[in-house]
């Protein structure tokens, strides 16, 4: 049985990679997809469609308030409720590793800008929705970064901190609507975007690689089952958590 049939879950960053991944994941359980993305999420909707799905694709700058309410108002219009929020859309295998001396104001705030404000813009549309529909659930994407420290991405690090921080305040202040809250925390995953970035030598993904119980490269499909439990009803007394998936590299 599927376990999100009829529900309509948005998905940010959606057109490629890890939320084009989230998207179908979802889809194959049942649900009906707004990919809302900057880039191109047309063959990602398609795709959906060719398997028997529903989907469309909305572009959207996640920074923009404006924009966000736009596809959240089209969400709505096309399939008629807001369940699911995936808050996936975020900078990073652009950047690259390096020190924090050499990350100018312009970038930094740049990665604030999507990595931080692009969720709280989102849940700050969606939860209205939600609200009035008796409940849903709201999935952050955060990085096990985080709770390691990594250095050479302070500024990727900090922002996924924040999403931490901001998927606790979240949890406490929707409660009582019936809101679930978590987030997931991947570990360095093989998306088309870091395969891309030649930062991330095959030294630097072997010596990641190093440090996990489980000693293999982490690919998206790796991160779809815990998404589809966050998004469903068998989590509905979980709120508030990070879920650390990355092959046991963290442990908490």
């Amino acid at each position: 049985m599927q376990r999100l049939t009829n529900k309509v879950a948005i998905v940010t960053g959606a057109a490629q990679g890890i939320g084009a991944a989230f998207a179908k994941g979802l889809a194959a359980e049942g649900a009906k997809i707004v990919i809302a993305d900057v880039g191109d999420g047309t063959n990602t909707a398609n795709e959906i469609i060719r398997s028997n799905g529903a989907a469309i694709y909305v572009k959207t700058d996640v920074s923009s308030a404006e924009q966000v309410k736009a596809m959240v108002e089209r969400a709505v219009a096309e399939f008629g409720a807001v369940d699911i929020l995936v808050n996936n859309a975020a900078v990073f295998a652009k950047l690259g590793p390096k020190n924090f001396q050499e990350i100018s104001s312009a970038e930094f705030d740049q990665v604030m800008a999507i990595n931080v404000r692009g969720p709280f813009e989102c849940a700050k549309a969606v939860a209205p929705i939600m609200a009035k529909q008796g409940g849903g659930k709201i999935v952050n994407i955060a990085s096990s970064t985080v709770f390691k420290g990594v250095p050479n991405l302070l500024h990727y690090v900090s922002s996924k901190g924040a999403v931490v921080a901001m998927t606790r305040c979240l949890a406490r202040e929707l409660g009582d609507q019936k809101i679930n809250v978590n987030a997931i925390a991947p570990g360095l995953t093989m998306s088309d975007g870091v395969l891309n970035q030649p930062g991330y030598t095959p030294e630097y993904i072997q010596q990641n690689m190093g440090g996990r119980a489980l000693k293999r490269k982490q690919v998206p499909a790796d991160l779809v089952g815990a998404m589809v439990f966050l998004c469903s009803s068998d989590s509905d007394f979980m709120t508030g958590q990070t879920m650390a998936v990355d092959g046991g590299n963290v442990m908490h």
